[in-house]
């Protein structure tokens, strides 16, 4: 068995350092998706028949289509049909690729939560005197977003390893890092193991996090 934890100490350093871009993409991409996802969340359970069926051909399409495929789409496609995509850089086409894949995942998860408040909240709402987009924005959207914290941190979770892919479009990042330490040592079990560990301690802290978030959010319901 040839194996060398210390080559794993060895090379975290070198690795850990690309983190901050990791989490860059992974943090502008879920902020592109939110944005995206909630747009169309609000466009599926429209009364607006073209509306609606936009959405769910948007929701459909990016959902069918592998994130790798899309990122090449973006990156290499985009700039053959509109020349001004040509100056756009490796890590802005990362950011919108994942984010535009993960917002079609949102909007079901955010439809899903905004079915959920009871409809006679609404109701309630107009008949005292607000308007629909303030019962919105001070009644269903605050309930609709913690019945949908559990889902959203699932796709933060998914960015987060997601990012990876992005080696493939020539931007740096933890996994790219640990494929050249494992290419010049000829250690590829140790390097990838090592990126593995940090993929894990990051969905860990995340997790953590999260989970404290939601027990903030649950205290007004607790008895």
């Amino acid at each position: 068995m040839n194996f060398d934890p210390s080559y794993i100490i060895e090379i975290l350093p070198r690795i850990i350092q690309y983190i901050p871009i990791t989490l860059l993409m992974a943090v502008l991409a879920m902020i592109l998706a939110i944005a995206v996802g909630l747009v169309l969340a609000l466009a599926r359970n429209s009364r607006n028949r073209l509306l609606s069926s936009g959405a769910a051909v948007y929701i459909s399409f990016f959902r069918a289509i592998p994130m790798l495929v899309q990122l090449f789409l973006i990156y290499y496609g985009l700039p053959q049909l509109f020349p001004v995509f040509t100056k756009m850089d490796a890590v802005t086409a990362a950011v919108i690729g994942f984010g535009f894949k993960q917002a079609a995942f949102l909007a079901e998860i955010f439809r899903a939560a905004f079915l959920s408040v009871d409809k006679g909240q609404m109701e309630a709402c107009i008949t005292g005197g607000m308007t629909k987009l303030q019962a919105y924005r001070r009644i269903i959207l605050p309930q609709a977003a913690r019945n949908a914290l559990p889902g959203t941190g699932n796709i933060f979770i998914s960015l987060i390893k997601e990012t990876s892919l992005a080696f493939t479009l020539g931007v740096v990042e933890i996994f790219a890092e640990a494929k050249m330490q494992a290419a010049e040592s000829f250690r590829f079990f140790e390097a990838y193991l090592a990126v593995a560990l940090i993929y894990w301690l990051l969905i860990i802290v995340y997790t953590y996090l999260q989970q404290k978030l939601e027990n903030y959010l649950d205290r007004p319901y607790r008895t």
